[in-house]
């Protein structure tokens, strides 16, 4: 489910996870049921999030000479730049046409599934099939939140609630992922190689030389 080949990659998926958790959690904030609990709830997620998001970030940035699957000279990058423009356009115009169908309720359902199906293309160029995972279930949430009656919940709660989890565990389980990549990569680049015989002053007839 995860390739390590790349570990800068999954620990930027992590990052930008992170991040997804944090705005969709704080987009639940709009219409959440009436305990405050729910309330709670959504602020950790905001913070955990957050927090995934920076500490993600800055290790990947620490690792930036690293390998990546998008090399900026590559296809596959302009794919991923392609996708991710395809994707904001589509998330707009979705948006647009559902305030002009007067459904501005399902807005963030819209857009979630607009998020999911993308990270299906994404996982392609990023030969990462986490990502297949991550937007099935993403594309699953959006369904359901679509089909809740409002009167019980924004749709963008269920968005919300639901999905900033599943952004928050697969971009931890990246980010973990990637670090101990990371860490075994350069364990093995800084590890001293073992002494020839002639480094340790042995001779050819295994002769301490003089």
């Amino acid at each position: 489910m995860l390739r390590v080949a790349y570990p800068r990659d999954l620990v930027m998926i992590g990052a930008i996870f992170g991040l997804a958790a944090f705005v969709w959690a704080g987009w639940a904030q709009e219409a959440p049921p009436e305990p405050w609990a729910w309330r709670i709830v959504l602020v950790g997620l905001m913070v955990a999030g957050l927090a995934l998001a920076a500490g993600s970030a800055l290790t990947a940035v620490r690792n930036w000479r690293t390998p990546t699957a998008i090399d900026p000279r590559s296809r596959r990058f302009r794919v991923y730049i392609v996708v991710v423009v395809l994707e904001v356009i589509i998330a707009g115009l979705v948006g647009f046409l559902a305030i002009g169908a007067g459904r501005s309720d399902l807005i963030a359902p819209l857009i979630l599934a607009v998020v999911g199906i993308h990270f299906v293309a994404l996982a392609i160029v990023f030969m990462q099939p986490v990502l297949h995972l991550a937007g099935a279930l993403l594309v699953v949430v959006a369904v359901v939140a679509a089909l809740i009656p409002g009167s019980i919940a924004a749709a963008s709660f269920w968005c919300g609630i639901a999905g900033g989890p599943i952004f928050l565990a697969i971009g931890i389980w990246c980010t973990a992922a990637g670090i101990a990549a990371l860490r075994k990569r350069s364990y093995g680049t800084h590890r001293a190689p073992p002494a020839s015989a002639c480094d340790r002053g042995i001779g050819p007839h295994g002769m301490h030389a003089r």
